[in-house]
């Protein structure tokens, strides 16, 4: 197996003149996309199909991202939205049409079709390698997400970051201290007022955010149930004066702790089990959301407001 097909089985991405320094023509490598052993990621840039078609708009993303990367004339790093699949970070409510990259050399950079550079000024502890590819620290990428993101994306990106370890509020703070203001203060700083590292996905993030939006009592993230001094349970968030606890119902909390021979409605029969016993341990009511409850976000908060309402009234 020659290093260009041995580079193709592993999923790296090969340029044209990679193939063409290997012995391969121009016409072998189309040759290759009809028959559909690659796929043309960009214009000289190329990835096994079987890669390509496995990946979530993220992986190809990232893909395409790290394309760009090795077709670079100068020196750059992967950044603000292109930097998240290397983290494992979410990109929801994110555009993944353009690569984002930050040049090294501070200058600003050409126009391309589908790429950004960036020119912000890097330092020491800015520039990491998760994954062999050179992209911005979780520290650097917390602030810069805040450039490009709304408010609730650019929140789940943090807390994300934030929740894995990835970074500290400290440091964030301490980074973006030392750094320029730019236009996009404000939304930085309101990000960093509500990012919490207790939050553990999308959907806790969103919730998060839709109360402070909302105007609703700010709830407790990851509220423990105990059971003879043992933890029995974390509920996503608690109002304990109110004796009310809110679950964020959505798909992947199911497959994530999906159980070894459990199906999906074994967990959520787990789940429905799970409630009923911290029910009888507290007497709190339970408030479950789903997706669909977060994009009618007016409905949902009167339908808690008359919870926590009928709740405090009978205390």
């Amino acid at each position: 197996m020659t290093d260009l097909l041995r580079a193709i089985a592993l999923g790296s991405i090969v340029l044209r003149r990679e193939a063409l320094a290997a012995g391969y023509t121009d016409r072998d490598i189309a040759a290759m996309v009809r028959s559909r052993q690659l796929v043309r990621v960009r214009r000289g840039a190329f990835a096994a199909s079987e890669i390509w078609d496995a990946q979530d708009s993220s992986g190809r993303h990232a893909l395409l991202a790290r394309a760009v990367v090795r077709q670079s004339r100068t020196a750059v790093v992967l950044s603000h939205v292109s930097a998240l699949p290397e983290f494992g970070a979410p990109t929801w409510g994110l555009s993944l049409d353009s690569v984002h990259l930050t040049r090294r050399d501070q200058r600003a950079g050409r126009k391309e079709a589908g790429v950004v550079q960036h020119h912000g000024r890097l330092i020491d502890g800015d520039v990491v390698s998760p994954r062999d590819v050179e992209v911005t620290s979780g520290t650097r990428l917390a602030i810069d997400i805040t450039t490009v993101a709304t408010v609730e994306s650019a929140l789940c990106v943090v807390n994300h970051l934030l929740n894995e370890g990835l970074t500290d509020l400290h440091k964030i703070k301490a980074r973006y201290a030392s750094m320029a203001h730019d236009p996009f203060t404000l939304r930085t700083n309101l990000v960093l007022r509500l990012a919490d590292p207790r939050i553990e996905s999308v959907g806790e993030s969103r919730t998060w955010h839709f109360c402070w939006n909302q105007g609703l009592p700010a709830p407790e993230p990851q509220w423990v149930i105990w059971q003879d001094d043992r933890e029995f349970a974390r509920l996503d968030f608690a109002w304990p004066e109110h004796k009310v606890w809110l679950e964020f119902d959505g798909r992947q909390k199911y497959v994530k702790y999906l159980r070894e021979g459990e199906s999906i409605t074994d967990a959520v029969l787990r789940e429905k089990r799970r409630e009923e016993r911290i029910t009888e341990l507290t007497g709190w009511r339970c408030i479950r959301i789903t997706w669909a409850d977060l994009a009618d976000p007016v409905r949902l908060a009167a339908r808690i407001r008359a919870i926590l309402r009928l709740t405090a009234s009978a205390a």
